[in-house]
């Protein structure tokens, strides 16, 4: 035997784990080479002193993940392991030389710009621990399980008055569906659709998400111009499509509102052509100089507009909890495609219940007015300074609203002459326009491009 595992009876660790985790560790590092014999179960276990239960139970467990093979007869031997799977400095680990992207930028930096940061410092942590508590009783038990598929019936219910009061939304409990994110609720609309709709309109430029999920679904994509105003209407009704996603209050990434007189056109174009409209309403409550502009889904009623929405930017984007009222007219085939799909609920019941809690007793609109007069502060500061040390050689659109304001600079510099050093790699996009985080001011920019995320 030339390895006899040392056992350290303070441990909390199974006697029979230590020398399985020994033995394991040894064969990896090819101490214990291929082929080499184990003592048996009984004289290992007299020399360790135990009893032969740990020894059998470790050497079972060494036996089926392929360490160790039982010869009728003949005892225990060691097998011979991949060489690719295999580390002989002593971890097993699979090599791999596949390039990995990376999701998201973990490195610190004395400025942090990302675009749609909240303000985290003030986030009524108390208030919502206190109320959190609350819901962690034995009374609610059940809220450990799933919950309601279409989400729980509390917080509809506070949602639908709420989006009625401060949006203009027009819709009962039963037609707001909750999800855990936008991507969810998008993927389930493309399910949800697929029967009535071929070709998508997005807006161009537009939030890339929309676009990438209804294409990865089969649908046919098709960009619509902007104008000054918002989306060109009269491309759209060209199009031949049959369902347009638009952001109307808050146009993402160009920063425009659209005016009444082409929302209504908008509504008739949908209602003349039978076609279904995307609201997508991401930060309609931050406006800064100004009553917040009604939904587009309130304009008229028994249009097929799809209202969407969710408490990332209002509140933080840790919750998980997104929600879209639906019309009336894809009720039935939701509840068909609900039973289909044996869907659960993918946002936690337990957040839900408690986001009800802080919308029933008032506290969530008096957070949302501090926020409004915290990024109302920061949002002027930001138009201030960009004037005074700017002035005319930038101009900026998308003021008074939302989380970014669109920044397009006056500079003789172009693509190729923006870098001196010409080095690959480097972002040597057109000095042309910057996005800046309204809600953090001073603190950086990001570069416009195509696959910039919002949330």
């Amino acid at each position: 035997m030339l390895f006899t595992p040392q056992l350290d009876d303070s441990s909390r660790i199974p006697h029979y784990v230590q020398i399985y985790e020994q033995m394991k560790r040894q064969m990896i590092a090819g101490t214990l080479s291929e082929h080499t014999k184990l003592p048996s179960v009984r004289k290992l276990a007299d020399l360790l002193g135990l009893s032969t239960t740990p020894v059998e139970t470790a050497y079972q467990q060494l036996i089926a993940e392929g360490f160790i093979a039982s010869k009728p007869k003949s005892g225990y031997y060691v097998q011979p392991l991949a060489e690719q799977q295999v580390d002989r400095g002593g971890e097993r680990e699979r090599k791999s030389t596949v390039a990995r992207l990376q999701h998201r930028d973990t490195s610190s930096y004395p400025y942090v710009f990302y675009l749609s940061r909240n303000d985290f410092s003030q986030f009524p942590f108390a208030l919502w621990r206190r109320l959190f508590n609350r819901v962690l009783r034995h009374e609610y038990q059940e809220l450990l399980f799933y919950g309601d598929p279409q989400g729980e019936y509390g917080l509809r219910r506070e949602l639908a008055r709420y989006l009625h009061q401060l949006r203009g939304v027009s819709c009962s409990p039963g037609q707001i569906v909750i999800g855990a994110d936008q991507y969810g609720l998008l993927s389930l609309l493309a399910l949800l659709l697929k029967a009535r709709v071929a070709r998508v309109g997005v807006e161009n430029p537009g939030y890339p998400l929309i676009a990438s999920i209804f294409r990865q679904n089969g649908y046919e994509v098709v960009p619509v111009s902007l104008e000054e105003d918002g989306l060109n209407v009269n491309e759209l009704a060209d199009s031949g499509v049959q369902l347009v996603a638009v952001s109307p209050s808050h146009q993402y990434p160009r920063g425009m509102i659209m005016p009444i007189a082409k929302r209504l056109r908008l509504l008739e174009w949908a209602k003349k052509t039978d076609a279904y409209l995307i609201e997508d309403d991401y930060d309609g409550e931050f406006r800064y100089h100004g009553r917040p502009v009604p939904s587009l889904q309130g304009l008229a009623e028994g249009t097929n507009v799809i209202h969407m929405g969710g408490f990332s930017q209002v509140l933080a984007p840790a919750f998980c909890v997104y929600y879209m009222a639906l019309p009336e007219s894809l009720l039935a085939s939701y509840d068909l495609l609900l039973r289909e799909l044996l869907l659960e609920q993918s946002a936690s019941p337990l957040h839900q219940k408690t986001l009800e809690l802080l919308m029933r007793e008032g506290h969530f609109e008096k957070h949302v007015r501090r926020m409004r007069n915290v990024y109302r502060k920061k949002h002027d500061t930001l138009v201030q300074a960009v004037r005074k040390h700017m002035g005319e050689r930038a101009v900026l659109i998308g003021e008074d609203a939302g989380f970014h304001v669109l920044l397009k600079v006056e500079h003789h510099l172009e693509e190729k002459g923006a870098f001196a050093d010409g080095k690959k790699g480097r972002n040597q996009c057109r000095l042309g326009c910057l996005y800046l985080d309204a809600a953090s001011p001073g603190r950086g920019c990001k570069r416009i491009s195509p696959g910039l995320c919002r949330d």
